[in-house]
């Protein structure tokens, strides 16, 4: 069953608004943080916005949302370049339940561990990027127990959180979409609800362009390899060199085991933007729950794979989420 995305929120007029601004609700705290991730064999930093009402009522617990940045990003940029913080402020002004939310950085470890691991060496000694080594590089590429392991330990231990999977769910935008969905499907203990905005949600999708069933998926890792074109080799790594790594990392492959299985399937949110280049692959997951009968919120909306369009719709997934796991 297919629940429909309600209308998209006009939050564009949030940003304009800062601390100082009287006619600006009462305010979270962002806070920069860092912590030892022994998945990953290194520090990694995180940004945490702590609700309104989190200094003041030190008794009270909170539900926690994750949110994963995409590809080349980092985890500032669901501050710096979508206002998070300010768009959480405002729906909590307007109603909406308070929940902590947790940034993370990623790298472009595609949140998964990684099929042919990297050790730190060979990372710092690679490509130059735009990222010093430090920042970037780890000993140990197990980016799924980073976040599913690590990192929810560590808010939960660190933050006053509801610290069970009705009170957490997760999200995320382009390879973040992917990996909170991913996250959700093989942890459907730790997590009740997963949103991707923009996701790369379908890795394997063939076609047709636009997207129409039946849909066609690569069934060789040198027509993978084309398809991905530039992006191929920060994502080979993550996924493997086999036709059954990839197929392992597949959302709607996940989905159809879970499924067969006692565990609760999360619920789930998608949206994408018609103009997006990566539109395809939502709606290829979309196809596929669909025809599993798996219930899922889907949604699409004029716009392309920018910052201009997740900013437009991150109050939706929010909202969303907290609908999920408020208490």
């Amino acid at each position: 069953m297919v629940r429909p995305l309600v209308a998209a929120l006009g939050v564009a007029t949030l940003l304009a608004a800062t601390p100082t601004d009287p006619t600006r609700p009462p305010h979270g705290a962002v806070l920069v943080e860092r912590f030892f991730a022994p998945s990953l064999g290194v520090t990694k930093h995180y940004l945490v916005y702590l609700p309104p009402s989190y200094a003041g009522t030190p008794t009270r617990r909170y539900p926690v949302a994750y949110y994963l940045h995409g590809l080349s990003g980092s985890e500032s940029d669901w501050v710096s370049l979508a206002g998070i913080d300010v768009i959480a402020d405002s729906l909590i002004a307007g109603g909406m339940s308070e929940m902590i939310l947790v940034m993370p950085d990623g790298d472009d470890g595609w949140y998964t561990n990684w099929a042919t691991p990297r050790g730190y060496d060979e990372c710092a000694n690679g490509a130059a990027r735009d990222r010093a080594a430090p920042t970037f590089c780890v000993n140990t590429p197990r980016y799924e127990d980073y976040v599913s392991r690590d990192l929810v330990r560590h808010v939960d231990s660190t933050y006053r959180t509801l610290a069970d999977r009705r009170h957490r769910g997760i999200a995320g935008l382009s390879m973040g979409g992917y990996g909170a969905v991913m996250l959700a499907l093989d942890h459907p203990d730790l997590f009740a609800a997963a949103a991707s905005h923009s996701g790369v949600l379908s890795p394997m999708y063939a076609g047709p362009h636009p997207f129409a069933p039946p849909a066609r998926y690569f069934t060789s890792i040198d027509s993978l390899e084309v398809a991905w074109g530039g992006v191929w080799p920060s994502v080979a790594p993550a996924f493997g060199s086999a036709l059954a790594a990839w197929e392992a990392r597949d959302p709607a492959r996940r989905a159809r085991r879970l499924k067969t299985t006692a565990d609760p399937i999360p619920a789930l949110f998608m949206d994408t933007g018609t103009q997006d280049g990566l539109a395809d692959q939502s709606r290829a997951l979309h196809a596929e729950l669909t025809s599993m009968d798996i219930a899922h919120v889907y949604g699409e909306w004029p716009g392309k794979h920018d910052w201009k369009y997740w900013h437009a719709h991150v109050g939706e997934s929010m909202r969303w989420l907290a609908q999920q796991i408020s208490p």
